[in-house]
């Protein structure tokens, strides 16, 4: 997918979980988790280390080495994308109490990766001729 369209979408994704209530954190933590593999993958594209048909789904999924490149990169995004994927289980496919806690950390998450993956593009265009 083209850079621009995960940015597209990882800020739909913000925009309609605004809407969430107190009592949504499922909901809360998969758009956190969903808008924040868009925002990391927007920034590996700018920084020209993932091409458009390397998409991340999951950080658990990357085969370790893709990792270490991509982590050399942004170190600070996907680690923030890691601990949002490690709340999942525990508070959306479990039913651990402290849903919406931890629905609070997993968008304060999503707001480190979101300014991080903008910050990539400032600083990828500067280095553009």
């Amino acid at each position: 997918m083209k850079a621009e369209r995960h940015r597209f979408l990882a800020e739909r994704i913000e925009r309609a979980v605004t809407h969430c209530g107190d009592h949504d954190w499922e909901m809360k933590i998969e758009a956190a988790m969903l808008a924040g593999t868009h925002w990391a993958n927007y920034a590996l594209h700018h920084h020209g280390v993932a091409l458009e048909d390397e998409d991340i789904v999951h950080t658990s999924m990357l085969v370790v080495n893709t990792l270490r490149k991509y982590s050399i990169v942004e170190p600070d995004l996907l680690r923030a994308l890691g601990d949002i994927e490690e709340l999942r289980p525990l508070f959306v496919r479990g039913d651990v109490d402290g849903g919406p806690a931890a629905a609070q950390r997993a968008l304060a998450l999503l707001s480190e990766i979101s300014a991080r993956a903008r910050e990539s593009e400032l600083s990828t265009t500067r280095r553009l001729p």
